[in-house]
């Protein structure tokens, strides 16, 4: 990195190593905590693909942002697995320099065909989405879109493609699927993988989301902890987004993102601009003199 190029921190003063890019706002599921269906209709307006960002300009922008301190890409959509080529995509993320993971945030729907593909372009790691193992209670928080048994299909696929510790992300609302996180977890319990429980949260004042519907971090925590008895361990990183928890038996872990008690900086690409939330002055300048489609001088 040059010593003239800035570097993004955060007020705090914390780099920022993650990078969230979205390669497409579709997505083929209809949950009412994210894309609800009265809003996301059949005659909503997504973008067309010559207003996506190209596989070229992702790569780009993505080139520069690692110049500044970035070393972690996620993918996340819409369903990313909706973009054509994305495995192709990934290979030529995987080798920028500097980049020491790439992600991928899924609801799990195509991953049976796309997981060999994935792992053979070089993508690290996977996070899929998986509210409950109750196939009514899934379907109401899907836009009942898919079976839970698709979704365990396509995690099984990307375990034998080589996939392990993979990340199994459950949004919790009350009155609605907090009744199976103690399932959720003794299911994954010794499989290596890791849930993660995470709180209903306000997603673009489109949700109706109200605090009433919040199940909070300590009451997650107490119902899991009463059915299987789980302890604190310290972040594998500074910034970790998920609080992180063993179980006393040794048989892996769980994570709990307090999405509505704590609020981070997060840093996100989407559709035809790149938007950054950072506090430095020196970043949004040299944000502003970029083009996408000339060469980087």
């Amino acid at each position: 990195m040059n010593e003239l190029t800035p570097k993004i921190v955060d007020k705090f003063g914390r780099p920022v190593r993650d990078l969230r890019i979205s390669v497409i706002d579709k997505c083929n599921f209809r949950c009412p905590y994210c894309m609800p269906a009265e809003i996301f209709g059949a005659d909503y307006n997504f973008l067309t693909n010559d207003q996506l960002l190209s596989d070229d300009e992702i790569l780009r922008l993505a080139s520069l942002f690692a110049q500044l301190g970035v070393t972690k890409f996620r993918l996340t959509g819409g369903e990313p697995l909706i973009r054509p080529e994305l495995p192709a995509l990934v290979a030529r993320l995987v080798q920028v320099p500097g980049v020491e993971d790439v992600a991928l945030t899924t609801n799990g729907y195509y991953l049976a065909k796309h997981a060999p593909a994935l792992k053979a372009a070089g993508l690290h790691r996977l996070t899929v989405s998986l509210d409950s193992l109750d196939n009514e209670v899934f379907q109401v928080l899907n836009g009942r879109r898919a079976t839970v048994e698709r979704v365990l299909e396509g995690l099984a696929a990307a375990e034998a493609a080589g996939f392990n510790k993979i990340k199994i992300n459950c949004v919790v609302k009350k009155g609605i699927n907090d009744h199976t996180l103690v399932d959720l977890a003794r299911h994954f319990k010794g499989s290596g993988h890791i849930v993660r429980y995470i709180e209903y949260m306000d997603v673009g004042n489109l949700n109706g989301w109200k605090l009433d519907d919040v199940v909070t971090a300590d009451e997650i925590l107490e119902k899991i902890d009463a059915e299987m008895p789980i302890q604190p361990v310290p972040p594998n990183y500074p910034g970790e987004v998920a609080n992180r928890y063993r179980y006393l038996d040794g048989t892996g872990e769980i994570g709990i993102i307090a999405s509505v008690g704590d609020a981070g900086l997060f840093v996100k690409m989407v559709g035809p601009k790149a938007l950054v939330e950072a506090n430095t002055a020196a970043f949004d300048q040299f944000v502003s003199s970029l083009s996408l489609r000339t060469p980087q001088q």
